[in-house]
């Protein structure tokens, strides 16, 4: 069972609760809001739901932590 991950970025506050919690799925970039990644690759072009990326195996708890904490609720799983 595999799970991936997007963020809506129209949503995102930029509150970076998401990267502190989860930095190997979550990052900042310069426009202050979070987008998804697999490994150094950033899914910034296009974010939103076309920007889906795997998580790595053992990072699932975290990402879902991610997802319950998040103040601007743009972080959105999907279960394969």
């Amino acid at each position: 069972m595999g799970m991936k991950v997007w963020i809506d970025q129209d949503l995102c506050t930029g509150d970076g609760l998401c990267e502190e919690i989860a930095p190997d799925v979550f990052t900042l970039l310069d426009d202050g809001l979070a987008y998804v990644k697999e490994g150094a690759k950033v899914f910034s072009d296009p974010g939103g739901a076309e920007g889906m990326a795997n998580i790595p195996a053992g990072q699932e708890e975290a990402v879902i932590e991610s997802a319950e904490e998040c103040p601007g609720e743009c972080i959105f799983l999907e279960v394969e």
